[in-house]
């Protein structure tokens, strides 16, 4: 059924994250302690996962949470700007207590597909270079490693809800109502025709299942085509 297997990773826990700044794409952001022990938690929990790529936003604190993912893989992290925090334009290094007082909060937590940030962006226009960035990568990862690659895509907390939104079949209006803690994992599963959210906001959950399933012994083993149905009365939860 499946054909890749993306997971979404939001950065550790950052400074910014516990002083109440809206952080937006200022440099020098970096994670806290617990940040840190958070990412090195997330690289023993993704021991057992053969990663065909893993993508990253080029700030910091991404960078710095799949460091210890990538020690001892052969793998290069790619850059993608695509996956970058809003541009939260003049917002941006304001601080939250601050910015609840604006009239366009508002509109940011009940209609967020209207909201543009003063000299930012729109949420609906980072949804959209989100989203298309995502399944880019997937393209390629398809094209380069076939069905049943697994690959891990680090980004923001909005940036990861909107494109949860995507695969959920979801209107932007309602990706306030997805939670996605620092340093979690959401697992989509993207198909031919439809995708599917198999994980969401997941902190300390068993891997078992993110593992492609293994090519019989003494035969080759054979190509089927993957499907885009959707299991009827109920999952297994066996591929």
């Amino acid at each position: 059924m499946v054909v890749t297997t993306v997971i979404l990773l939001r950065h550790g826990r950052s400074s910014a994250n516990t002083g109440g700044v809206l952080a937006g794409r200022s440099p020098g952001v970096h994670l806290d302690d617990t940040g840190k022990g958070q990412a090195w938690a997330l690289a023993q929990r993704l021991k057992p996962v053969p990663l065909a790529a893993v993508v990253a936003s080029p700030l910091e604190r991404c960078q710095e949470t799949i460091a210890p993912l990538l020690a001892g893989r052969e793998l290069s992290p790619q850059v993608e700007d695509d996956l970058a925090e809003v541009d939260y334009g003049d917002w941006t290094g304001k601080e939250i207590k601050t910015l609840v007082k604006e009239p366009l909060w508002r509109v940011v937590q009940l209609h967020p597909s209207a909201a543009v940030f003063p000299g930012g962006e729109g949420l609906a226009a980072m949804q959209a270079r989100a989203v298309a960035a995502i399944r880019a990568h997937d393209a390629k990862v398809v094209a380069e490693h076939g069905p049943n690659a697994v690959w891990l895509a680090c980004s923001h907390g909005d940036v990861i809800k909107a494109v949860l939104a995507d695969a959920l079949g979801l209107h932007l209006d309602s990706f306030q109502r997805i939670v996605v803690d620092p340093c979690s994992v959401s697992v989509i599963n993207y198909t031919e025709t439809r995708s599917f959210v198999s994980r969401m906001n997941d902190t300390g959950g068993d891997v078992g299942a993110l593992l492609p399933p293994p090519a019989k012994k003494g035969r080759r083993r054979k190509a089927t085509k993957p499907s885009s149905d959707a299991v009827v009365g109920g999952s297994t939860g066996v591929e």
